[in-house]
């Protein structure tokens, strides 16, 4: 029948499904089995489909990508093959290869390291790049850097399809995405890289390495980061109230929680406000409450905007975290992120 015959019937046959999870397999089938008509499905039913495709679902995607794995789909690099990689993306299949997302599994949404089932990241996020972004999938490519997984129930699984062996860290992990990164460079001087889903600490680090080599962004830290600071704009826009008389508190003061802070300051500077008096507008709220100068855990991109603890000492009980619900009472906020 024809194609709009062909989504009412697997339109259908998905809304049978018992569970988002279930759908979500179903969705994976049909991609690999019917590229057309999965984006077919995906463009005509965009807000039913994308919490199927990505997030929440992809998360147990993800954890179960092991169970559901029938046929390959992307490419997987691993921490074994590192010398072999120059090799393996020189296959004619990559010729048109214009747009890369890449994950190393580490930090994937809040469900932690999940090892070579974090390729349901970039998969998923390519597939948004055709049905959002009208990038034809022949140009996508989702990459998984596997150098292990720290993950004991993925390490313990019979049917896990990744390389068994703990993270590789240090200076031999750094060599092994420096060879990556060279390879992508060599091979699609042209092609753009997005990072997704790396550990807080590798994630910056890494970007602040590549951001001048090639065309490249970190998702978590950017992509969050400019949807953010675009509907705080438009807000503004209403209130008339500019940006550097706010007083923003950020909840959750990680990769995501720091790019928006960052890309936030970087507009203030842009308007003539120097970057440290931008940074005291805002007040960053992390896993021991607000994060000060002395408090714990305190990780060095997180410092500059730590506060000083004589400006907040009488906002706690002593030898209390300061919570939000204190930072509300005292600093009286205009902005919640």
């Amino acid at each position: 029948g024809s194609l709009a015959e062909q989504i009412e019937r697997r339109i259908q046959a998905l809304r049978e499904q018992p569970s988002s999870f279930h759908k979500y397999s179903f969705l994976r089938d049909l991609q690999d089995a019917n590229e057309t008509l999965f984006y077919a499905l995906l463009v005509h039913n965009i807000e039913e489909m994308l919490p199927l495709v990505y997030t929440p679902t992809v998360g147990e995607g993800c954890q179960r990508f092991s169970e559901i794995w029938r046929k390959p789909r992307g490419l997987f690099l691993s921490y074994p093959n590192k010398d072999r990689i120059g090799q393996i993306v020189s296959h004619s299949r990559y010729d048109n290869v214009k747009c890369i997302v890449v994950s190393d599994g580490e930090r994937i949404l809040g469900l932690g390291d999940q090892g070579a089932g974090g390729m349901g990241i970039p998969i998923g996020k390519m597939a948004l790049y055709t049905a959002l972004g009208g990038i034809h999938p022949e140009h996508c490519l989702p990459v998984l850097l596997d150098v292990g997984t720290d993950n004991e129930d993925r390490l313990k699984s019979p049917i896990y399809i990744g390389w068994r062996h703990h993270r590789v860290r240090g200076e031999e992990y750094d060599d092994f995405v420096d060879v990556f990164v060279n390879s992508v460079k060599k091979r699609w001087p042209h092609a753009l890289l997005q990072w997704e889903d790396f550990a807080g600490s590798n994630a910056a680090r890494l970007l602040a390495r590549y951001k001048d080599q090639l065309c490249t962004f970190n998702d978590d830290i950017q992509g969050t980061a400019a949807v953010a600071v675009a509907t705080l704009l438009s807000a503004i826009n209403v209130t008339g109230v500019p940006l550097e008389q706010q007083k923003i508190v950020v909840f959750g003061f990680g990769t995501a929680g720091i790019g928006i802070a960052n890309m936030l300051v970087q507009l203030m500077y842009d308007k003539g406000i120097p970057k440290e008096e931008a940074r005291n507008c805002f007040y960053a709220i992390d896993r021991y409450g607000l994060v000060r100068e002395n408090g714990k855990d305190v990780r060095p991109e997180q410092l500059p905007y730590a506060r000083r603890e004589q400006e907040v000492r009488d906002w706690k009980l002593p030898d209390g975290d300061i919570t939000l619900l204190d930072v509300v009472r005292h600093a009286r906020p205009t902005v919640l992120i």
